[in-house]
């Protein structure tokens, strides 16, 4: 169904004239609500089809041909980006249960080992688990979800060794070292022990990798059949089991884009009956946390950006609910942990990560400062419900990350690691500004960037513009040391707070979704438009990577805009969004209708159809595009990305640079392995580089 012209004789160093691979159009007709669209590459959503992956190796071999001439870049930039990373390294350990935890890494390989101490760090080590010897004999390897048996002797986890998401569950003997012979298959990878180290509660997955049910399984009994402890019926939901900090009670939340609902079991007697906390209301979120003989309750009832409420464990419902901090309308309430005397408020005012402690035993409040203008932090590691420090890690776009460890008792706070960064780097080398671009509608736009000092703005400079804008989703200014390799080469990157996140509050977010959804492409635009103005760029000079819904972003912003870039990454893009949210046989679709709406209401198929990137692909000039995928992908699969090559193939007017990159044996994040990844990034700046006529 294609015809492979890779082989035509011509310079490497002329890619234009090494003809692509052409798929081959078979009409598919696609009816709804009266309309019909014209689908000439249907043909590629069958993964049996053996044309398909013969497709597609024709296309990695033409991206191989035509950057070709860019191979000794390439391995100078993988070489680079993996020589800042320390190769024997270890993480900042982990009280827990009267262990401390962490995972290392050794030179020579790629994946971590994972370790224990008993009572202190002077003690001798055990490996609980070393993944390096799980990966040999396969291609990809993913193990999530380590946990620990209260009675600290079985190791709980699961492994995917395909890329698409579904993992068995392993169990290891830690007393004994041995690796039980059980598996338990098509699983999300997470599990909840009950207290008596026997029970172990885990949710499987549908044919569509939907989690939908949550089972009860006997680790002393093999012949017993696990138990259906709850079936999640509606499609837009999913559903997972976790246990509160205190350790006192096993949860199942079920769970859309726009509401959720909990049931809860006593977990000293996981022969208990479920009971409810609230039913599930349209548009309703709540998530739940325990605290002596009180459910700590996170809501957006009637409270857009959140509010904390509390209720009684034997009376939860909503109508006992009893607020402990009010809804605030220019505060964001993300999240809370809990300990025994404190409780902790992550906050978001202003587009920045704030961190609030309250002492429980005599209410008193503070805030935790941070000196940077633009920065991230995320709490860390905070498993010890009667721990009096909490961990966090801090970065800015300059700043490594930093693990801290802060007193709740005292403020006093203590740097455990700082990420080295190997080489000569030096942050003083580096510069950071928050910008604000004005979108259509006026509304103010942040733009955060790093450059290296010294950076001239004379419009001049490459830019490279990135933005995701989706689910919530916020796109905080942290470090990145593969960035480096950019930067030192005169680069400036630019993040574009765009709509559709949730920096300035749930309004932030809802205002870039549904019907609202091209906010999120016209703020990137605006973004895009006002550092060309400021003179930080030129057109000749600018481009924007995006991954996933940011894949789409970049997608849509092209077909609105394709002159404004020289060249673009759209990595697993999410790009053929109708034909994908019509079928609700393609996993995550109908989970995402609070997303994106649904197609089958008229009202939300033709605004889809508005602005899908596939579907509105036109013969005009493009900028020069590279496009990743991984045949494995779970949440976007690997049809939409090729198709849209396809398409643009042919519609397109223009000799600029189209590739394709299909990782054959890898799913939506790409290669495992902790170097490994790094190809294909040295392959995308190199991508752009070669646009600029950078050779080294």
């Amino acid at each position: 169904m294609y015809r492979d012209n890779t082989a035509v004789k011509a310079s490497q160093k002329e890619f234009d004239k090494l003809e692509p691979p052409v798929a081959e159009k078979i009409r598919k007709e696609i009816t709804k609500h009266g309309h019909t669209r014209i689908d000439f590459y249907y043909w590629m959503n069958d993964i049996n089809n053996p044309e398909v992956s013969e497709y597609l190796e024709a296309e990695n071999e033409y991206t191989r041909r035509v950057l070709e001439n860019t191979s000794q870049l390439q391995e100078n930039l993988f070489n680079e980006i993996i020589g800042r990373i320390k190769k024997e390294d270890q993480s900042v350990p982990y009280m827990f249960n009267g262990f401390f935890y962490y995972y290392r890494y050794q030179e020579g390989k790629e994946y971590p080992i994972h370790c224990r101490k008993k009572g202190s760090l002077s003690t001798d080590e055990e490996i609980i688990l070393d993944v390096n010897e799980m990966a040999k004999g396969h291609k990809y390897i993913n193990v999530t979800g380590l946990n620990v048996s209260p009675n600290n002797k079985l190791l709980a986890y699961g492994v995917d060794f395909s890329g698409r998401r579904k993992y068995e569950i392993h169990f290891k003997n830690l007393v004994t070292g041995e690796l039980l012979s059980k598996r338990i298959l098509d699983t999300a990878g997470s599990t909840a022990w009950a207290n008596n180290s026997t029970s172990i509660f885990y949710s499987k997955k549908d044919k569509a990798l939907r989690s939908y049910k949550i089972f009860k399984h006997s680790i002393n009994n093999d012949s017993l059949k696990d138990m259906e402890m709850y079936h999640e019926t509606d499609p837009k939901f999913g559903v997972y089991v976790s246990k509160t900090k205190s350790g006192k009670y096993i949860l199942i939340g079920s769970f859309s884009n726009t509401a959720t609902e909990y049931r809860f079991l006593d977990a000293d007697n996981p022969e208990s009956e479920l009971k409810l906390i609230n039913m599930r209301e349209e548009n309703h979120e709540y998530y739940v946390d325990h605290h002596e003989d009180k459910f700590l309750i996170t809501t957006n009832d009637s409270a857009k950006n959140f509010k904390l409420a509390e209720a009684e464990v034997d009376n939860p419902s909503k109508k006992n609910w009893k607020v402990r901090v009010p809804h605030r309308q220019k505060i964001l309430l993300e999240g809370i942990e809990v300990f025994k005397d404190f409780l902790v408020l992550q906050e978001r005012q202003d587009g920045l990560k704030k961190i609030r402690i309250v002492d429980l035993t005599n209410r008193s409040q503070k805030y935790i400062d941070f000196e940077e203008s633009a920065y991230s932090i995320y709490l860390t590691s905070n498993y010890d419900f009667e721990s009096y420090k909490l961990r966090f890690v801090y970065t800015s776009l300059t700043t490594p990350n930093s693990t801290y460890d802060f007193n709740l008792k005292t403020g006093e706070r203590i740097l455990l690691k700082h990420e080295e960064v190997v080489g000569n780097f030096d942050k003083n080398n580096y510069a950071t500004e928050r910008i604000s671009a004005l979108a259509s509608d006026g509304t103010k736009v942040p733009i955060s960037i790093v450059y290296r000092r010294g950076m001239k703005k004379d419009g001049k400079n490459p830019l490279l513009l990135t933005g995701y804008g989706s689910y919530g989703i916020s796109s905080d200014a942290d470090f990145s040391s593969v960035r480096l390799s950019l930067l030192d080469r005169g680069f400036i990157f630019a993040v574009a707070h765009i709509r559709g996140g949730q920096e300035f509050g749930r309004q932030w977010y809802e205002d870039g979704k549904l019907l609202h959804k091209k906010n999120t492409f016209t703020d990137f635009i605006s973004c895009a438009e006002h550092l060309v103005k400021s003179n930080y760029t030129n057109k000749e000079n600018l481009f924007a990577i995006g991954g996933s819904a940011g894949g789409l972003l970049i997608g849509t912003v092209i077909n609105m805009c394709p002159e404004l870039f020289k060249g673009v990454i759209a990595a697993v893009p999410f790009v053929d969004v109708l034909t994908t949210m019509l079928d609700e046989s393609i996993p995550l679709t109908t989970g995402e209708y609070d997303e994106w709406g649904d197609p089958n209401k008229k009202e939300f198929y033709e605004y889809i159809l508005s602005y899908s990137p596939y579907d509105n692909v036109e013969r005009k000039k493009y900028p020069a595009m590279l496009v990743t995928t991984g045949l494995n992908d779970s949440q976007v699969q690997y049809w939409e990305p090729a198709k849209w090559i396809a398409k643009l193939r042919d519609m397109k007017t223009d000799d600029n640079m189209l590739l394709l990159y299909t990782n054959m044996s890898a799913g939506h994040s790409g290669s495992s392995g902790r170097f490994e990844r790094y190809k294909v990034v040295a392959m995308e700046f190199a991508f752009l580089l070669n646009l600029l006529g950078i050779k080294n």
